[in-house]
């Protein structure tokens, strides 16, 4: 086994560590290492993801809905819109960006550059939500916001665009979200988020099916391993607080989104 290919599998690790401890982030690692160490396409880089954090996700939801930390109802209406959006975005969107999206000057942006670019700006978002964290809610706003459902489905339906293209299950935006208009607890936001981004991610890659041939056994080693990663990230996340991690794990974010762009464009 080649040292890139170790790396990207400890990589896989890392990534379920990640979705274990904050409930989201697990594709602003899957990606660039599947592009960058795998060095895959990133059409079929972000569908893997999508297979391999929907999978991890169902792992992590199922642990906390035992615990009692997924709302399942606000879980129904926010899942509904965004997976039937992620699945018609990956289905017939994306198989149709031209190889070259635009040109400037003798620059051409391909439709790899593009997804990865437009990847990074999705990632300074991440960023800046886990960065900013939660924003303290008034009593009488959380009144208002609890039975917020419509608001809740629109907002999921435009997280669904984001996550059809980029390949992400979207937790660092489904997280405020659920806090902020499903006036969830966070520890409550983090299980349901997971149970949503498993829903998402896993119908989004049913949208691929037709359109990319898949390497199963690389896939589910991958798959496995993050698994594996996402069991150890739950259990210590009884004893670490999520809340400087994730800040912490935002300002990786934002490293990351600058070394994307410096990669795709120069």
């Amino acid at each position: 086994m080649e040292l890139i290919e170790i790396l990207g599998y400890i990589g896989a690790l890392v990534v379920g560590l990640v979705l274990g401890l904050i409930g989201g982030g697990g594709s602003i690692l899957t990606v660039p290492i599947m592009v960058y160490l795998i060095g895959l396409n990133p059409i079929v880089a972000t569908a893997y993801s999508l297979f391999v954090v929907g999978i991890t996700s169902v792992f992590g939801a199922f642990q906390n809905y035992r615990k009692g930390l997924v709302d399942v109802k606000t879980a129904i209406v926010f899942a509904i819109p965004a997976f039937i959006v992620v699945y018609l975005t990956r289905r017939f969107f994306v198989p149709i960006i031209p190889d070259v999206v635009f040109s400037i000057n003798d620059f051409e942006v391909t439709n790899n550059i593009f997804i990865m670019i437009f990847f990074a700006i999705v990632m300074l978002f991440a960023s800046y939500s886990m960065i900013v964290g939660r924003k303290n809610v008034s009593p009488t706003e959380k009144q208002d916001l609890k039975h917020n459902y419509p608001v809740i489905a629109f907002q999921a339906t435009i997280i669904g665009v984001f996550s059809g293209i980029v390949g992400a299950g979207g937790g660092f935006l489904i997280i405020p979200t659920l806090v902020l208009l499903g006036n969830l607890p966070m520890k409550k936001a983090i299980g349901t988020s997971l149970f949503v981004i498993a829903v998402n991610s896993l119908f989004g890659f049913l949208g691929d099916l037709s359109n990319i041939d898949i390497n199963w056994i690389f896939l589910l080693t991958f798959t496995g391993i993050s698994i594996i990663g996402i069991l150890i990230g739950s259990y210590l996340s009884k004893f670490i607080t999520g809340k400087k991690l994730k800040k912490g794990f935002g300002y990786f974010t934002i490293v990351m989104a600058i070394y994307i762009v410096y990669r795709e464009l120069f």
